[in-house]
């Protein structure tokens, strides 16, 4: 489940490192490259609102294996994509149709037991970040020395691959909820009305990854311009120095098995603001970017960890839908924040994206200081 979580989710990165290339060959502005990074992403959130809840309904295997069929045939549609529109499009698609690995998690809480579940979904989560991380070197890579197209082509046959993986290797799942889908998505409005800690952590996820979005998206712009002049594949190494932060999660996953989840969110707060204070000395010193870099990504998946963790200890069965409603807010975060960061750099450059980043950050410090209540026999 952890490695099929982080093959699925590097769909929607693959091309970040690849923004630049991608203006160069269609002739248009790095804003109007960055498009593909944000629809993208918008397509992800749409996929979760819309499949997530199904995970409660439908058999999760078969409806992950439809996902990946559908997603094969958008990257194959980026990779011969004639123009940005016909890119944005399938990237849209793309986004839309991998959302697998968050019928994963909540399949994976579902299976283990209470106090246990920390530490395993911090698990896949791992093996997800890896994976957003790592598609970001190897995209860089590929991007450099084959042309940009070619990524989506193997991300296509990786597609394919897990498909078969998964769908001889998963367990079946048995559906929790015997109603209709129109009263399976109201539902969703529901558990929004009956948990406020679900809202609070929802609004946190999605300021966080926003200010997570804001610096990736831009990046490879960031170290194209003066005074390093790096290509694609300089831009995707910095994926890797981002794994150290992944690495993180199943520590993270086990502290918020002992402690309050919310001591953890708001350390891996903390780390953010101090993430970008660094980056924001990017323009002197690449150090100083590849040190904010590991912050930015340890902090970011501390916080992450802990949110879900929080949100499968509240008193429902419910999982798919619990975290249909915090992916759903935590990417639609982080679309606007890739658009705030993209529009950023069009006029303010490296200081507005790091302006961004660091005000998103500061705002979740504003919805941290509501209290947090977790019900004492699910902590």
């Amino acid at each position: 489940m952890a490695a099929s979580c982080g093959l699925i989710v590097a769909n929607n990165y693959y091309n970040q490192p690849l923004l630049a290339e991608i203006a160069k060959n269609f002739s248009v502005s790095d804003t109007a490259a960055g498009e593909v990074s944000v629809l993208t992403q918008a397509g992800y959130t749409f996929g979760m609102l819309l499949f997530l809840p199904l995970g409660d309904m439908l058999e999760r295997r078969r409806l992950i294996s439809l996902l990946l069929i559908v997603a094969s045939s958008a990257l194959a549609g980026m990779a011969l994509a004639p123009n940005l529109f016909i890119l944005q499009f399938f990237a849209f698609i793309v986004g839309f149709t991998s959302v697998g690995p968050q019928l994963l998690v909540p399949f994976s809480a579902q299976l283990s037991s209470p106090n246990q579940r920390g530490h395993i979904v911090g698990r896949l989560m791992s093996g997800l970040f890896i994976g957003i991380l790592v598609s970001r070197t190897i995209s860089g890579f590929i991007g450099a020395h084959f042309g940009w197209r070619s990524m989506f082509w193997i991300g296509a046959g990786i597609m394919v691959a897990t498909n078969s993986m998964l769908f001889f290797s998963l367990p079946r799942s048995k559906p929790v909820y015997k109603g209709k889908w129109a009263g399976l998505m109201a539902s969703l409005w529901a558990l929004v009305k009956r948990h406020p800690e679900l809202r609070r952590v929802s609004y946190i996820g999605a300021l966080h990854f926003g200010a997570f979005s804001a610096f990736w998206t831009t990046l490879s712009f960031f170290l194209s311009t003066p005074p390093y002049h790096y290509g694609p594949a300089v831009a995707g190494l910095f994926g890797l120095v981002g794994v150290a932060g992944a690495l993180a999660a199943p520590q993270a996953g086990k502290l918020a098995d002992r402690l309050h989840p919310t001591r953890i969110i708001q350390l891996g707060t903390f780390i953010i603001i101090i993430a970008y204070g660094l980056l924001f000395l990017g323009n002197i010193y690449i150090f100083s970017v590849v040190l904010g870099v590991i912050l930015l990504d340890l902090g970011m998946q501390s916080a992450h960890v802990s949110n879900m963790t929080y949100i499968y200890s509240l008193p429902s069965d419910a999982y798919s839908r619990l975290n249909t409603v915090y992916m759903v807010s935590r990417f639609a975060g982080g679309a606007i924040g890739s658009s705030l960061g993209a529009y950023a750099w069009s006029f303010a450059h490296w200081t507005g994206v790091c302006t961004v980043g660091i005000l998103l950050a500061f705002l979740s410090l504003t919805v941290q200081r509501s209290t947090f209540n977790i019900p004492r026999d699910n902590q």
